[in-house]
């Protein structure tokens, strides 16, 4: 099978194209054929220096998957041979990513494809998605009438979560720089705030009517300090990276700070994927890359820039 292939650590040129062996589902797995792929910062981060990953050399990065059931291992009940399936693989100690023609994944942390969707768009949700999913609905289980924060709103967490907190009936205020201000409102944001802004911290009170919003979320690292400040007392708080700076308020205002990282469950993508099939949930889609290109979908993921979802294009 094709797939694309790094040795080692280093910039978006180590991905050598390799033929390997076509896996085969163990016990309690499935071999799927890989549709297509999603990319997300944290490939470029393991690609760059990912020994913390504990991902044996040589190793097929990807933990993004839209695709067809190929074989059903011993033991496997609910899937079949020529199911459309996405999920997000393991990435700890798992060398056998989603660049590739094919990928084996144990068939608890995979789920049926919604309905209506094409691979491309399926393979955009499940990592971002299900992150915004553990904090918006199961973390801070946002309720109709609250007000709700959402740092970085225009990346790819913080796009699904504006959309998840819209859907449960929240009032949304979410940050980004001015350039993706349309893009937010265009999500469902009802305020759209720049985070340069030296009087944020105001304008988002104000925009909360002077009490605090109800619940905020850190897609982007390093606001749970500005978030204590603006979250109203007994309120929540989630971030999906390590908290840093004052956080005295947290305890003073008696909020409650959840830390997201995201577990690999199939149950979770069925919660959500009906979402996506009404409409009331969707993908935005940057660009289409073949596989062969992997690296310069890892060149825009290195600069930041662009908005929405780079998926790889790995099969028909």
């Amino acid at each position: 099978m094709r797939a694309m292939v790094i040795s080692r650590f280093g910039g978006p040129d180590v991905f050598e194209l390799q033929d390997r062996p076509r896996p085969v589902a163990g016990p309690g797995e499935l071999l799927v054929r890989v549709v297509a792929s999603g990319t997300n910062p944290v490939d470029a981060k393991i690609r760059h220096s990912g020994s913390w990953a504990g991902i044996p050399f040589p190793a097929v990065l990807g933990y993004d998957v839209s695709g067809v059931v190929v074989e059903v291992g011993p033991g496997v009940a609910g899937f079949k041979p020529g199911d459309e399936v996405f999920y997000t693989p393991e990435i700890f100690g798992n060398p056998n990513g989603s660049y590739a023609e094919y990928t084996v994944a144990a068939a608890s942390i995979v789920a049926h494809k919604p309905a209506g969707l094409s691979h491309v768009e399926a393979a955009g949700i499940p990592l971002a998605g299900g992150t915004a999913w553990e904090a918006i609905v199961r973390r801070l289980a946002v309720r109709p009438g609250e007000t709700v924060l959402i740092h970085g709103g225009a990346g790819g967490v913080g796009s699904f979560a504006i959309q998840f907190a819209k859907a449960a009936g929240a009032r949304v205020l979410a940050t980004a720089s001015k350039a993706n201000h349309e893009a937010m409102r265009d999500l469902g944001a009802d305020v759209t705030l720049d985070y340069r802004d030296t009087d944020v911290v105001d304008r988002i009170l104000r925009a909360a009517g002077g009490a605090g919003v109800d619940a905020a979320f850190d897609t982007a690292g390093g606001n749970v300090p500005m978030s204590t400040q603006v979250t109203r007392p007994f309120g929540r708080i989630a971030t999906i990276l390590p908290p840093t700076g004052d956080l005295n308020a947290l305890y003073v205002k008696n909020q409650t700070l959840y830390g997201t990282f995201l577990t690999r469950e199939g149950a979770r993508l069925r919660e959500m994927a009906p979402l996506f099939e009404r409409g009331q949930a969707r993908v935005i889609v940057d660009a289409v890359l073949p596989l062969e290109q992997v690296g310069k979908a890892h060149e825009r993921l290195d600069s930041g820039h662009g908005r929405g979802k780079i998926i790889l294009q790995v099969g028909a």
